[in-house]
């Protein structure tokens, strides 16, 4: 413990800055970040004496802007860190520099850490010029306590989150190296892609919006496993753009957009990665040149009657359930339910309650809006195999389950789903953007002077508890529409209150939106100019 303090002492905190661990872990501009990476570290330490395991420390932003930076945890099984450490993150990251060692003397006593256990950390970091400075203050972190590291360099965090799992299980998920990844992926969507009848060279084409991030990066050395049963065209490949600027899974979604540099043909099947390439979302343009977006919903929708259908055939009878967020399309909600009869639950905002949720299925897929998501299931080869192992249907659930990366978000393995699943359904990406149609929707953002959790919710963040009259005031405004609806929450990330409103037409979702803001902005304290209509 001494030797934190020397160390500590060559990342130290400005002081007075205070962060908080949100849904993505520290993130804010680079420069701030020194010590809590430092103490990252040293946290990651901790973690890893007390859960007898391997934990990954990722140094990424994700899709924020190049000049920020960020930093999460990763638990023993791939999963982010639990509440409680989330909670140590926060107080280690903002303790001044003379009570460091008093915060985490008061960690180690209350988690009973015993400080001669070994210590494993898996270590990986982003593109951002910051990584490299911010990913060696982690290392420090590690060895100050006396543990062991292994750097992984540039990796996707998905990557890490794979390889922490594959440590943990002791090879039962696959090997932790970069290269087993690729292995594993590939040879899993081969095989599915092996029941795809006569595919063309124009079907196996797919453009990649690589974010300008490490996504393009592992996209590149992932090509040769893949045997050109895929093939890909990358653009923004980092080359020359700036990351994640006027491209990305994020762009792609809230602009509502093609990324710049991508040259789309009419029906062309074309994906963007986020920075750190765990969200991915599908769009292509029809013969008016008219853009369509295929998001997160429209890919649970895809991958979770895909995998429903194979069920039914293998005569498995296991529950599969659809877990969504209050920012899910109501059209996909009751295509789900209605027409598919797959359960749908919904929870709060932010992977860690999807996950959690998913988890308590015998299938559980979870997709947020903006692409990030996964599926996460109790059947693994041995349960398959039991079942009979000679059909079609069997083997088909068994190479699905192998590609999906089931410990986070990952847009390479939910990419290579999307392929197989349309290349053996023999569907365009105009087929599935048919299968339902989204309700018109729009998302603002109002600042508010207070801290953004003046704004407090219930029921999966579908209503307002606080402030007073604000949940009745939507209420109002949601009748005047058609099939409408809204809901305002704090961001998760970012300093300002969201809303979301979808109605009959873009028309009426815009108005809606505008009108929640304006009240959201009057009750809750908005700063600045009030909210502007939209037309």
């Amino acid at each position: 413990i001494e030797l934190v303090s020397q160390k500590s002492k060559l990342h130290p905190k400005p002081e007075g800055l205070t962060l908080q661990y949100g849904t993505a872990g520290f993130r804010t501009h680079a420069k701030h970040l020194d010590h809590i990476m430092f103490r990252m570290g040293l946290l990651a330490t901790l973690r890893s004496k007390k859960t007898k395991s391997t934990i990954g420390v990722m140094v990424t932003a994700s899709h924020n802007p190049e000049e920020d930076n960020g930093v999460k945890l990763i638990d023993p099984m791939g999963e982010m860190v639990t509440a409680a450490w989330e909670g140590y993150a926060t107080q280690l990251a903002n303790a001044e520099q003379d009570s460091l060692l008093k915060e985490l003397k008061d960690i180690i006593k209350k988690e009973d850490i015993d400080m001669s256990e070994p210590a494993s950390v898996y270590v990986g970091k982003d593109t951002r010029p910051s990584s490299a400075s911010l990913s060696q203050a982690v290392l420090d972190g590690v060895s100050s306590l006396g543990g062991k590291t292994h750097d992984y360099g540039l990796v996707t965090t998905p990557q890490l989150h794979y390889m922490v799992c594959c440590c943990n299980t002791h090879g039962c998920y696959g090997s932790p190296t970069v290269e087993g990844y690729y292995q594993k992926l590939s040879q899993a969507f081969l095989q599915l892609t092996q029941n795809a009848l006569n595919r063309t060279d124009d079907q196996k084409r797919l453009l990649v919006d690589g974010a300008n991030g490490i996504g393009a990066l592992k996209m590149r050395e992932m090509e040769p496993f893949l045997r050109s049963e895929l093939q890909v065209v990358l653009s923004n490949d980092g080359s020359s753009g700036k990351l994640n600027h006027m491209c990305g899974a994020d762009y792609v979604k809230v602009q509502q957009k093609a990324p710049q540099g991508m040259n789309m043909g009419v029906g062309e099947r074309c994906c963007s990665f986020d920075g750190d390439a765990d969200r991915i979302v599908y769009y292509y343009t029809d013969s008016k040149g008219c853009f369509h977006l295929l998001d997160g919903d429209k890919i649970a929708t895809l991958i979770s009657t895909y995998l429903k259908e194979l069920l039914t055939q293998a005569g498995l009878n296991l529950q599969i359930a659809v877990v969504q967020t209050a920012y899910a399309n109501g059209s996909s909600t009751r295509y789900l339910e209605d027409v598919m009869k797959v359960t749908v639950c919904c929870t709060k905002t932010g992977v860690k309650h999807l996950h959690h949720a998913a988890q308590e299925y015998d299938i559980g897929v979870y997709f947020e809006a903006n692409g990030h998501g996964t599926v996460s299931s109790l059947l693994n080869n041995a349960i398959l195999q039991r079942q009979s192992p000679g059909k079609r249907a069997v083997k088909l659930l068994e190479s699905t389950i192998n590609l999906i990366n089931q410990t986070v978000g990952d847009a390479i393995s939910d990419m290579l789903v999307i392929e197989a699943v349309l290349a053996i359904r023999g569907m365009s990406a105009q087929d599935w953007d048919a299968i339902y149609t989204d309700l018109p929707n729009r998302q603002l953002k109002v600042t508010v002077c207070a801290d953004r959790r003046v704004i407090d919710t219930t029921d999966a963040e579908r209503r307002a508890v606080s402030p007073e009259g604000l949940q009745d005031t939507i209420d109002t405004l949601v009748k005047k529409y058609k099939s409408a609806r809204s809901f305002v929450r704090p961001s998760g990330t970012e300093d300002v209150v969201r809303v979301y409103a979808e109605a009959d037409t873009q028309e009426s979702a815009d108005s809606l939106a505008h009108e929640v803001s304006l009240a959201v902005y009057r009750l809750a304290g908005g700063i600045g100019d009030e909210p502007k209509p939209l037309h």
